[in-house]
């Protein structure tokens, strides 16, 4: 996948990224409520998947931002021209395997592969990672709960800077239905502003049918 090196020395976050990345743990997180009551109704109306409606529409708008395209590679920040998902699949068994998923700018192609890919981690055993590199955004969904905030296990030696994002339980009230969604971002490569520009596009895409 293309890549440009960032030239740190002239980087306007210079600064940020050489004083966050001493910490054991760069990543802050934003839980914020989506407004997917458009999005619900078109997905219902359709008989899609509102997993994979919802998961293209986050990566669609991760794309977007070029803050969340920075990765750092052996000590160097890069920023890719694509990222694509790596998301966990539930499986009826109650455990869940890694899927990759390519980002397409047609959404038609997209479910296509996806659903095949989804598929085989479900007739899959195990935890085998899903093959992928550092241009991914990480996606985890958790639809049994409206959670207000999440956590994520880490190993500090591993170095890592891909964003990782979650989704919660969709819940209605008076008509409108809302879904927690985590952002997690490294603070060296990302500030609030930037989770900020991601959610408002999200929340566009959510509304544009």
């Amino acid at each position: 996948m293309m890549k440009k090196e960032i030239n740190i020395s002239d980087w306007n976050r210079k600064d940020h990224y050489l004083f966050f990345s001493q910490f054991e743990e760069p990543f802050f997180g934003i839980t914020i409520q989506i407004d997917c009551t458009k999005a619900y109704e078109q997905v219902k109306k359709n008989n899609q998947s509102f997993f994979l409606y919802y998961l293209y529409r986050a990566l669609q708008a991760a794309n977007t931002v070029e803050a969340f395209r920075y990765r750092t590679i052996n000590g160097k920040v890069y920023v890719f021209e694509q990222v694509n998902a790596s998301s966990t699949i539930s499986r009826a068994d109650h455990t869940f395997g890694f899927a990759y998923m390519d980002y397409e700018e047609d959404e038609g192609n997209f479910y296509e592969k996806a659903n095949e890919i989804i598929k085989g981690v479900q007739q899959s055993e195990g935890l085998i990672p899903a093959v992928s590199g550092k241009n991914v955004i990480h996606f985890s969904a958790i639809p049994w709960m409206e959670f207000t905030s999440i956590s994520h296990a880490r190993s500090f030696t591993f170095s890592d800077s891909c964003p990782k994002v979650s989704f919660g339980k969709v819940t209605e009230k008076r008509g409108v239905r809302t879904m927690p969604v985590s952002v997690h971002v490294h603070h060296g490569l990302a500030d609030g502003y930037h989770v900020g520009l991601f959610v408002e596009e999200f929340q566009r895409l959510m509304n544009d049918n």
